[in-house]
């Protein structure tokens, strides 16, 4: 009789792929219902039960509500760093973050603000989801920090790498909300785009005499 043997890394690889589905069914039932009746007055138990899955279930995904409307905050909050890690040989971190929103911002990612009307909406009348957001760039400009002092070969609390992770997250903190009024104001994404691109170029400028030549690969 013929024997067959089943890879291991099939099952599992399928155990993952139901996960992330089950994932982003939650989450897709989640951001309609927040849109809808807003995030304050939606419950765990509405999206459970819109996504016909148990409360814990949701809560196994997403430990926190918020998590549910800002599903993108492991890319949002290792963006920079990622951005200083990988810049080009000869480039410093200054250049290598413009080039980076500039990027972005043609593409209107969502990551970096685009978001639509309906979700800035949401977020701008959450204070939940506000505050939220705020830690979200505190995180975010403390991983620069790290990826900046592995830069430069010194300690994160280094003042010189704070101060340089301060500066260039508070730009990219200044645009993100550039980004969301704009939104607010009913712009199109291509307007927007064509805007900000001109405006983070002015902003990055007024950084260029103390960090045009840190961090340099």
């Amino acid at each position: 009789m013929a024997t067959y043997t089943t890879s291991p890394a099939q099952p599992a690889g399928l155990r993952e792929t139901k996960k992330q589905e089950t994932r982003q069914l939650i989450s897709d039932h989640a951001t309609r219902l927040f849109l809808a009746q807003g995030f304050e007055r939606t419950t765990i138990a509405e999206i459970a039960a819109a996504a016909r899955v148990a409360k814990k279930t949701v809560t196994n995904y997403f430990p926190r509500k918020e998590d549910l409307a800002l599903d993108h905050q492991d890319a949002f909050i290792a963006a920079l760093a990622d951005t200083v890690t990988a810049r080009r040989p000869g480039e410093s971190a200054l250049a290598a973050l413009r080039r980076a929103f500039a990027d972005a911002a043609a593409a209107t990612d969502p990551v970096s603000g685009f978001s639509g009307p309906a979700f800035a909406r949401m977020i701008a009348d959450s204070p939940a989801l506000s505050a939220c957001l705020r830690g979200l760039h505190d995180q975010r400009e403390r991983a620069l920090a790290h990826a900046l002092a592995a830069a430069v070969g010194a300690p994160p609390n280094d003042i010189t790498v704070q101060t340089a992770a301060g500066l260039l997250g508070t730009v990219h903190r200044i645009l993100f909300q550039r980004i969301q009024d704009l939104t607010l104001a009913e712009h199109s994404n291509d307007e927007i785009a064509e805007t900000i691109i001109t405006e983070a170029a002015d902003a990055f400028d007024m950084l260029e005499p103390a960090l045009a030549h840190y961090a340099t690969a």
